[in-house]
């Protein structure tokens, strides 16, 4: 069952705070230099795929994190082959900087599993770090 309750929560504020890092991170893998080639490559798709689970688990924290674990991958597989679809209207979007970060461009298939591969990321960070920094707290 999903629950969704706006009470101000310390796994809320986890949650937060995991989003604005992967967003950093994820727009410093796109737009600086600074990474070597393979992870500048790859980084931006798989910290997009952290971030969907994040925003998944703040939005139902009272929920199973395998929920947000399929529901991640259901949203990011859709956003991929929506890509497959090339209107002008939907182009138009995808010109412009917030809707290529969101919507991306054109289907790669590797994508799909840069995808899992954050996905699956966050859901380890969730399982076993938060857990470590709750009980700090």
């Amino acid at each position: 069952m999903i629950n969704l309750h706006f009470t101000n929560e310390p796994k809320r504020i986890f949650y937060v705070i995991a989003v604005i890092l992967t967003i950093a991170l994820g727009l410093s893998s796109r737009y600086f230099n600074t990474f070597p080639p393979f992870i500048q490559s790859h980084a931006g798709d798989t910290v997009w795929a952290m971030m969907v689970y994040f925003l998944f688990r703040f939005f139902f924290v009272h929920s199973s994190k395998y929920a947000a674990l399929y529901l991640s991958v259901i949203f990011c597989f859709i956003i991929e082959f929506s890509q497959l679809y090339q209107a002008n209207w939907i182009n138009t979007i995808r010109d412009t900087l917030l809707g290529a970060l969101i919507l991306g461009k054109g289907f790669l298939g590797k994508d799909l599993l840069r995808y899992c591969i954050g996905i699956v990321i966050a859901f380890v960070v969730d399982k076993w770090i938060y857990p470590i920094i709750a009980q700090k707290h």
